[in-house]
């Protein structure tokens, strides 16, 4: 029987919806194993080859996982909000939900094809009011918590609200955006609104003023991945800073959380080094500083109080609400001009760019250790989010500040012994301070002048000199705690998340605002329904598209949506008119595919008892800083919530690299439509153009495809090379652009799903970015051929056999087994792909039919290739799904070598092969060696001066 790879591919696909062989539930006798993709975005172009890679990644390890009796979860769906369905909106009025269709079941045709284990009875769709139910509900859950530093955990806001009515905050230990101090008298006397204000100080989901990245014309806030060199990545339009009230998640609440979790979770250390520098835990100092001649103060944070002897000027970040306090009129025209220079940087580009710039703002701070009066600049190289967006600079000892203070002419003054500052700054901390100043008349003077006193600043009695940088940097958090100049304190880099986006296809918020403040909805009202709106753009008062919906207001007695025109802001109120980012829907996930039917829980408390967490996560590392840090954020406050049991979302993550494109190239002879081949083409003045790479097969041009692809080529004339026309070819990123996007569908049309499964990985390993190349597919498929040829002859004849399977047979095998699933575990499937090829072609070399090898064979290879695997287990006389066979032991009986193939060599040099047992002594090793005749010709009448044997590898003749 001919291997016929789309019958048996339609057939095997069509039985497994039939038997629901991918459907699974929970079942206590079994071991669970929980597989996870990240889940795609589906869009308008479809998959490409490079798409899949992780998928089919993670379905053989499911598959592996399920043949070795776990209850394996492997399911899949769309993260399925997002701005090109909403731009496609703009530009046609196609509402984005008959695109976002469109597209699923486009993305949905091609996955089925590829022949995964996916538990489709479980898809989700982050569009779907069923699932955003969920999203919701979670937001309203954060919005009613506040973060307890003491306790470690979220805690309902009503605590606060109690303890606000007894005590104020005093003695409070909670997260917040601004310390604040109150009495309990305070508190009950104020409004139903200014308590409401006080509240979104704490809560876990609250509204703030943030500096966002603002697109005018998209109207919408941007992340920062989603603009490149100050404009939006997709339109390219012009983006700007800009402070705006948003809703934000205090994800900063759980950063040490973050960090201690790592610990305990199996990620590579690169992944994990680059969420730790995400996160930026840094100890150290908050010091006040005073403006000269002013009222005014400010905090800065620094991890080297040890420096402030070495402070030659003061820096804020440009978004620092004290750069207009502090920017004296002389000054005010230069700095407006640096500020709005300044919106159109986003803040990832602010950090990458060491180009310096800056301004002087006219004003003075007062160094509180020495009393000396240090100029106050606006730069953009400090950042409003990080510390207190004000900076104490020492250009001595940190490059940027250096940089700076080198560009700008300020001092620079060392403050390590033997340190050589004339070049660079000196930025490591080991060594021994000086230069801290010791009180003297001048500077005495100098301090009462700008009253500073003596005392509380220090100067007569802290002196760092002598001291190693460790031991000054304790001395002086020590001396700032006791003379009250500041204090000590732990910071972290990691930022609250911005969670609001001006878009229409998105999550709406749950909330409705009374007196300018938000209020939940009932949350018996969930989910609050996307509405239908005019017009996708936003408003022409500049609101968020959803401005435009005409019922969109809530009627709090009848817990309703209701038309705009019965809001009276006393039953009836206005909602929110922005939508949840792109991250929403994507941070728990993974739970709902526990328990995504459920219509009154995220998931079951006993169902996510069984499944507990993702066991494996596969994904790309683009999403290492911004959807892990969210997604685990938001599996911490769920499990102090009780509804995850699991803090840690996803206990091994693997990282699928890229599959880049192959570009081919066709060369154009300079002013004529004549096409001449690559080895040819030095010969003439020629301009290179890419070509289709699917009408391009093994780099020979297909000529009358080529001249039908284009209406420009229709003429063209071509000049060949052994009849043939030979391509250039290059490694590019797989774009449209290049037309180098290889479709998967045409693969499986082709060559069959297994082949495409087979060869994407036997491209490299799964971690590394590989170049797609069509030119080695052909082996991978003959492989798959010759596997089938074990079972059937080129007559269609039955081959197999009950005979009893011979050592060599059970060796060839047994070797196989033990490196497959070696392999699986360490995720090596380019290795075991070769492993398969030579077991292969050692048993067809053998003409071994026998049933006894090809059984274990054909479940070995099954995560694989499982379309030619359940056929040819079905034609083994074998009852159910391969997939529920059991996975192979290997016996390390049969891995014994009872011979072992020495290389005899005469002075380094090989020259043939022996083989000798497994046991044989080195001395009757040597003894054969010299007697063959093929060692006596190379001998040749010379003096042997020493014969070297090691144990089963060589043995060396040295011969004179």
């Amino acid at each position: 029987m001919e291997y016929n790879f789309r019958e048996i591919e339609k057939k095997w696909q069509k039985r497994w919806v039939e038997n629901k062989t991918y459907q699974v539930t929970e079942d206590e006798t079994k071991q669970k194993y929980y597989v996870l993709n990240m889940f795609p975005y589906p869009s308008g172009a479809g998959l490409h080859v490079g798409h899949p890679l992780g998928y089919i990644a993670s379905d053989i390890y499911a598959r592996y996982k399920r043949l070795q009796g776990f209850n394996v979860l492997n399911p899949m769906g769309y993260d399925a909000y997002g701005l090109p369905a909403e731009q496609y909106a703009i530009q046609t009025g196609q509402h984005p939900a008959i695109t976002t269709v469109n597209n699923i079941n486009r993305y949905r045709e091609q996955l089925d094809k590829i022949g995964f284990s996916f538990d489709w009875n479980r898809e989700i769709r982050t569009c779907d009011p069923e699932y955003y139910h969920w999203t919701q509900w979670a937001f309203q859950k954060m919005f009613n918590s506040y973060y307890c530093n003491e306790e470690k955990q979220a805690r309902p806001i009503e605590e606060l609200t109690e303890a606000f009515a007894k005590y104020g905050n005093e003695g409070l230990n909670a997260a917040c955006s601004e310390e604040l101090r109150f009495t309990a008298d305070e508190w009950n006397a104020m409004s139903e609104k200014e308590q409401q204000e006080v509240l979104m100080n704490y809560r876990i989901a609250y509204l703030g003023e943030t500096m966002v990245n603002w697109c005018p014309q998209l109207g919408t806030v941007l992340a920062n991945d989603e603009v490149v060199d100050g404009v939006s990545e997709r339109g390219g339009f012009p983006v700007v800073q800009k402070k705006m009230r948003q809703w934000c998640l205090r994800v900063s609440a759980y950063a040490q959380r973050l960090l201690d979790g790592l610990d305990t979770i199996d990620w590579t250390e690169s992944l994990k080094e680059t969420q730790k520098n995400w996160i930026g835990r840094s100890e150290g100092a908050e010091i006040q500083f005073k403006v000269k001649d002013s009222d005014l103060e400010f905090t800065i944070f620094t991890t080297r109080a040890d420096t402030m002897f070495g402070v030659t000027f003061m820096v804020l970040a440009p978004e620092s609400e004290l750069v207009a306090q502090v920017t004296t009129p002389e000054q005010k025209d230069d700095v407006d001009a640096y500020l709005e220079r300044t919106k159109k940087r986003t803040e990832r580009e602010r950090i990458s760019d060491r180009s310096v710039t800056g301004v002087f703002s006219g004003s003075y701070a007062v160094n509180p250790f020495t009393g000396e009066a240090v100029p106050i600049w606006i730069s953009d190289y400090v950042l409003a989010g990080y510390g207190t967006g004000a900076i104490m600079a020492v250009p001595a000892h940190d490059s940027r500040d250096y940089a700076f203070a080198k560009h700008f002419g300020l001092p620079i003054v060392p403050l390590v012994e033997g340190c050589d500052v004339s070049e660079e700054s000196f930025d490591a901390k080991e060594g021994i301070v000086c230069n801290s100043p010791i009180i003297n008349e001048e500077l005495r003077m100098k301090n009462e002048e700008s009253g500073c006193d003596v005392e509380a600043n220090g100067n007569s009695s802290l002196n760092l000199n002598g001291l190693t940088i460790k031991e000054a940097i304790a001395t002086t958090k020590k001396y700032v705690k006791e003379h009250n100049l500041g204090r000590v304190k732990v910071n972290f880099r990691l930022r609250d998340a911005i969670f609001s986006r001006q878009r229409y296809w998105g999550e709406p918020f749950p909330v409705y605002y009374k007196d300018g403040m938000p209020y939940m909805i009932d949350e018996s009202c969930l989910p609050l329904e996307l509405p239908e709106v005019a017009k996708f753009l936003p408003t022409e008062t500049g609101e968020p598209p959803l401005g435009h919906a005409t019922k969109w207001a809530w009627d709090t007695a009848n817990k309703c949506v209701v038309d705009n025109n019965k809001i009276d802001n006393i039953t009836v109120f206005p909602l929110e008119l922005n939508t949840m980012p792109g991250f929403a829907g994507s941070s728990a996930y993974y739970l709902r595919y526990m328990d995504p039917r459920n219509h009154t829980a995220l998931v079951d408390k006993k169902v996510d008892e069984y499944w507990r967490n993702v066991d494996l996560y596969v994904g790309g590392t683009e999403h290492a800083t911004g959807h892990l840090i969210y997604s685990r954020f938001w599996n911490k406050f769920l499990y102090d919530l009780g509804i995850s049991a699991v803090e840690e979302p996803f206990q091994k993550l693997v990282n699928q690299g890229m599959i880049q494109g192959r570009s081919n190239f066709v060369y154009r002879i300079k002013d004529t439509n004549t096409f001449v081949s690559l080895n040819l083409k030095d010969q003439y003045d020629t301009t290179p153009l890419h070509v289709d790479v699917n009408i391009v097969s093994n780099d020979v041009l297909d000529t009358e495809a080529f001249k039908a692809w284009r209406p420009e080529y229709e003429t063209a004339e071509f000049i060949l090379e052994d009849g043939k026309y030979i391509c250039g070819w290059a490694v590019e990123k797989m774009s449209k652009s290049m037309f180098n996007v290889v479709n998967p569908d045409m693969i499986v049309e082709k060559y069959g799903a297994d082949t495409l499964r087979m060869y994407e990985m036997f491209l490299g390993p799964v971690e590394q970015s590989k170049p797609w190349d069509t030119n080695g597919i052909d082996g991978v498929h003959r492989f798959i051929k010759k596997f089938w040829s074990l079972f059937y002859d080129r007559n269609d004849n039955y081959l197999v056999t009950d005979e009893p399977a011979n050592k060599e047979e059970l060796k060839s095998l047994h070797k196989l087994i033990k490196k497959v699933t070696g392999d699986i575990e360490q995720f090596s499937y380019n290795t075991s792909i070769s492993a398969f090829m030579i077991c292969v072609n050692e048993l067809f070399a053998m003409k071994c039919s026998k049933k006894e090898i090809l059984n274990r064979l054909t479940v070995t290879l099954a995560p694989f290739a499982p379309h030619v695997c359940e056929e040819l287990w079905e034609t083994l006389g074998n009852t159910g799904s391969v997939c529920d066979a059991q996975w192979p032991a290997y016996n390390e009986e049969y891995l014994v070598e009872n011979t072992v193939n020495y290389t005899i060599s005469f002075n380094g040099k090989a020259r043939f092969n022996m083989e000798f047992p497994a046991d044989a002594a080195s001395d009757a090793i040597q003894e054969t060696v010299l007697a063959d005749e093929r060692s006596i010709k190379w001998i040749d009448g010379k003096n042997i001066v020493k014969v070297i044997v090691v144990p089963k590898k060589i043995v060396n003749i040295v011969i004179k």
